[in-house]
């Protein structure tokens, strides 16, 4: 198995919190001591990197917590969101959570699993959610600090499958947030992101999308350091209704291009006429009576993220959305620390044998 090189000062900090079920509740979610006394989570359950220096770090002494969570079956999110946590971590000085959907047997990441992410307690401590996931069906036990986090009108990135986060067929108790609720047409993504889940927009896996610029946008904080065009990746632009949400304001739109390759022409009619958004911002009142500020970009899969105007992308955005607008590099670093080769977006394609700690060892 190839291992991604991380450099010193990434450790796996897997934490004892007190409100952590006990090893009868779930061998999952077990501590155990090492030699030296400090408590580990069992199977590796989830991944913490600190962020010790960069932009971020040297604003406060307590660097801002990130929690990133992965979940879907087709566009590699268990790749994506590490790989962003680690130039989060050490090139900007986040510290940084990342979970994933974890086969509880083995102990090892399957995105297939739709209905286990160890680790969203950690979400309690969090500035910053960072969610890409796809009708995961969790038990109330976990979905509750997703839901808790939410309701307290803390910000949110959302990548891709996000519009369609949740699809809650085992309980009853967060409907609202499934795709299919009742109470808020359109779930999650509708209701708190601006969108739900419509259609491809362009031919899924023949054409791939650029990004361009909305009119009067360019000097938005979220594309600082961006050229018009730079955005691009393999996946498709999603449809969404137009106009979104009163309270959106969208950032890119998608070009539909004719091939799978960055410099493929634009296709004619009505597919770019107009074009969709695939980055926009939302602000979203909580029941706690906080208004949360809310990025969702529909392109992010993994192989969309092998392009540095997608990472930078979503860097700014966590810096927006953290309020550090101000503090946004004019050319965010974003380069990955040893080489990345991305997943080819399918169903059931992902890489056998992973677990979380493996995004921090040193691997040949």
């Amino acid at each position: 198995m190839t291992r991604l090189h991380m450099t010193g000062i990434f450790a796996i900090v897997l934490c004892g919190i007190a409100s952590l079920p006990t090893a009868a509740q779930d061998p999952a979610t077990a501590l155990r001591s090492d030699s030296e006394g400090s408590s580990l989570r069992q199977d590796d359950a989830f991944l913490v990197l600190d962020g010790t220096q960069g932009p971020a770090a040297d604003l406060r002494s307590e660097p801002k917590h990130i929690v990133l969570i992965s979940g879907d079956e087709e566009y590699r999110s268990e790749e994506t969101l590490p790989a962003l946590a680690q130039i989060l971590a050490q090139r900007h000085g986040f510290k940084c959570t990342v979970c994933f959907a974890i086969d509880s047997a083995t102990g090892e990441i399957n995105p297939n699993v739709n209905n286990n992410i160890p680790g969203l307690q950690s979400l309690e401590s969090a500035d910053l959610m960072v969610i890409f996931t796809r009708y995961r069906d969790l038990p109330d036990e976990q979905m509750r600090y997703i839901v808790d986090y939410v309701e307290a009108g803390k910000p949110i990135v959302a990548i891709r499958t996000s519009t369609h986060a949740f699809k809650l067929d085992s309980s009853e108790t967060y409907k609202r947030y499934s795709v299919n609720g009742r109470q808020w047409q359109g779930g999650f993504g509708r209701h708190v992101l601006g969108e739900t889940w419509v259609a491809h927009h362009g031919q899924h896996g023949r054409q791939s999308s650029r990004g361009v610029f909305v009119e009067g946008q360019q000097s938005h904080p979220i594309l600082r350091g961006i050229g018009d065009g730079d955005i691009w990746g393999p996946t498709d632009v999603y449809r969404v209704r137009l106009p979104l949400r009163k309270t959106c304001q969208p950032l890119v739109l998608g070009q539909v291009l004719s091939g799978m390759r960055e410099d493929s022409e634009p296709v004619t009619g009505e597919q770019n006429a107009p074009m969709m958004p695939i980055a926009w911002t939302n602000v979203y009142e909580a029941p706690s009576g906080k208004t949360a500020r809310i990025f969702t970009s529909t392109i992010g899969a993994s192989q969309d993220f092998a392009n540095k105007g997608v990472r930078r992308l979503l860097v700014n955005a966590c810096y927006w959305g953290l309020n550090l607008e101000g503090e946004v590099p004019e050319a965010a670093n974003v380069d990955f620390f040893s080489e990345f080769k991305p997943t080819r977006f399918r169903f059931d394609g992902y890489k056998r044998g992973v677990k979380p700690s493996d995004w921090s060892l040193e691997r040949p």
